[in-house]
């Protein structure tokens, strides 16, 4: 594999380029909640590409809105779908920030990473909230999810406002497992999506 480097040195006195592969990202499926119990991307159902067409695949999160005061939780499906069960080991850290400045800080968050458990993954440390203005929105990064060799990684980066506090979480982890993972499911820990939308890219 060649690497391009361009600099103002190399590239000042060249007046038109070759082609070069600058990778893109591509627009799969958009998933739309409307008191939503669960949102779903199953490979090969209703357009949904979930396999080795991409070697990395992000999720979108605008405008999440809860139902009640909840968690918002993945899992990932060896199955596709109708298991979600995947094995998990994930770390979470989180920063946050009060609206009136009188409270801040930066915590690992021992009570929402999973070790070797097939339980969904909060991608929030704390619950959602549910007023007018309070929403969740952010990108979860899944890496390869169809190899047969290695495990499944995962990285996630989300930003909420629940009660006048900005958090900013980060969740990493990986699926214990070599089986291909074509599905993957969102949902409350309990309740609805009331509101927002998913949506899946392809990363070339």
């Amino acid at each position: 594999m060649s690497i391009v480097t361009l600099n103002d040195r190399a590239v000042r006195s060249v007046s038109a380029f070759g082609s070069l592969n600058t990778g893109s990202m591509v627009f799969i499926k958009k998933l739309t909640a409307s008191s939503s119990g669960t949102l779903s991307f199953v490979n090969g159902a209703s357009s949904v590409v979930l396999d080795s067409t991409y070697k990395e695949y992000l999720f979108t999160f605008n405008n999440i809105h809860a139902a009640s005061n909840e968690y918002f939780t993945f899992n990932l499906s060896a199955d596709s779908g109708s298991n979600y069960n995947v094995t998990k080991t994930t770390t979470m850290f989180n920063a946050y920030h009060n609206e009136g400045d009188s409270g801040a800080g930066v915590e690992y968050v021992a009570g929402d990473d999973l070790a070797q458990s097939t339980d969904f993954q909060r991608l929030r440390a704390g619950r959602l909230g549910t007023g007018n203005d309070e929403c969740f929105a952010g990108t979860l990064h899944l890496f390869n999810p169809s190899s047969t060799t290695f495990v499944k990684h995962f990285i996630a980066e989300v930003s909420n406002l629940e009660n006048a506090y900005e958090g900013h979480t980060f969740t990493a982890g990986y699926g214990n497992t070599t089986s291909a993972v074509n599905a993957i499911q969102f949902k409350m820990s309990n309740g609805n999506i009331d509101a927002g939308d998913i949506c899946l890219y392809g990363i070339l």
